[in-house]
């Protein structure tokens, strides 16, 4: 009896498990999907084809490239150097890094996105301007954030090799030039900012390490006694905000 009552009460819920979803399945109408790959003797049909292909192709690539124009290169790089700096090479995780850069990069680059909708995307959405003058609205704002951070000596490079005339204003600049130069400047100060950070943790381990020659411990590797000294250091002085607030400020 006990038996009988234990494989009901198992297979009660198997079954409004199984039944339930499928029930539920055919009472709500589903859109249908159909898609077809026909020959054609057509040519123009075959060239939009292709323009599509080549249009996803570069939408799968967009994010990389927007990621280059904005302040995720500096974050991610301090970041790192950061967890380098402390000796422990797989905490933070790298899903944890690239997150926090992610949403530390939406918030530095919130007022240059939403100048970005306002007036490029919402106008041609509205059907109010062309393709061509929306990316050249939207790249505007872009173009003045990343003149505000890129150095004028990496600018004047790119500049010079690309073989165009001298710009009168930073508005004739093409972002095939401007940005090589925003990334090397924004890779230049990541690794000052980085210096800066192994500093201090580079001392701690001088210390430890000399105390251990000291004591006749040349078979204990430093880094085992200096990693509790580092953590407690970069904890007492708050340093996750210290980072993080050094981080934005330098976007100001």
């Amino acid at each position: 009896m006990k038996g009988r009552v234990l494989c009901t009460g198992v297979m009660v819920p198997v079954l409004l498990m199984v039944v339930l979803p499928s029930q539920w399945a055919m009472a709500q109408p589903l859109p249908a999907i159909d898609l077809n790959i026909q020959p054609t003797d057509d040519p123009a049909q075959v060239v939009t084809t292709v323009k599509l292909l080549v249009l996803l192709t570069m939408l799968s690539l967009i994010p990389a490239f927007v990621l280059m124009m904005t302040s995720f290169i500096r974050i991610v790089i301090v970041l790192s150097l950061l967890r380098s700096a402390l000796g422990i090479m797989q905490t933070p995780p790298n899903q944890v890094i690239i997150g926090l850069a992610l949403f530390l990069t939406i918030f530095i680059m919130a007022p240059v996105f939403h100048q970005v909708n306002d007036e490029a995307i919402q106008p041609y959405l509205n059907n109010q301007v062309s393709q061509e003058e929306a990316w050249a609205l939207a790249s505007d704002p872009l173009r003045n954030f990343m003149y505000k951070h890129t150095r004028e000596k990496d600018l004047a490079l790119f500049v010079h090799m690309s073989g165009m005339d001298q710009p009168s204003n930073v508005m004739e600049v093409p972002l095939s030039v401007f940005v090589p130069a925003f990334i090397i400047s924004e890779l230049k100060t990541a690794f000052q900012m980085g210096f800066l950070i192994y500093v201090p943790f580079l001392v701690i381990d001088m210390v430890v390490a000399s105390t251990l020659m000291s004591m006749g411990m040349f078979m204990l590797p430093p880094v085992i006694i200096s990693l509790p000294f580092k953590l407690l250091l970069f904890v007492m002085i708050d340093g996750w905000y210290l980072v993080v607030k050094s981080l934005m400020e330098s976007f100001i």
